[in-house]
């Protein structure tokens, strides 16, 4: 996957448009009782906020932390897939309740009850979205947009 910085910084703002818009979508569904058209725009809304501070908390934060977490239970000889799926488990441990903490005090009558309440409702959907749908086609568009480059990268291994 990404062998630069730029690559990885490309790749996590990738990740984060796809991810942060599922997840503000299941809220937005949740907090009014079912998808609608309206939902897919209304979640809009909340994406100039909410994007931003997961790229920065991914970038800066949680990308080592949850590397070094996924070492603890897979080896470094271990399979590139089951490598992946554990990073991308270990930052949504780490993302889901940072991020929902923060949408609790941005958007919701903060409390430690709703924080507790949004978070415990956004982790099943965090780790489905992430693991089937949003790692893959984040990794997907990634790959596109970068074909070429790791193309070489790979011929020169």
């Amino acid at each position: 996957m990404p062998q630069t910085k730029l690559q990885n910084f490309v790749f996590t703002v990738i990740m984060a448009i796809i991810m942060v818009y599922g997840m503000i979508v299941y809220n937005v569904a949740l907090n009014t009782g079912g998808v609608t058209n309206d939902t897919f725009l209304m979640a809009l809304h909340e994406m100039p906020i909410m994007v931003p501070i997961a790229i920065l908390l991914e970038f800066f934060v949680v990308e080592k932390l949850a590397t070094r977490l996924a070492f603890t239970v897979v080896r470094p000889t271990d399979r590139p897939q089951l490598i992946t799926y554990a990073i991308s488990t270990m930052i949504v441990c780490i993302m889901c309740p940072t991020m929902s903490l923060i949408a609790t005090l941005l958007f919701k009558e903060p409390s430690l009850g709703a924080w507790v309440q949004t978070f415990g409702c956004n982790m099943p959907m965090a780790l489905i979205w992430q693991l089937l749908f949003c790692g893959p086609l984040a990794r997907l568009i990634f790959r596109t947009l970068f074909r070429r480059q790791l193309a070489a990268a790979s011929s020169t291994h």
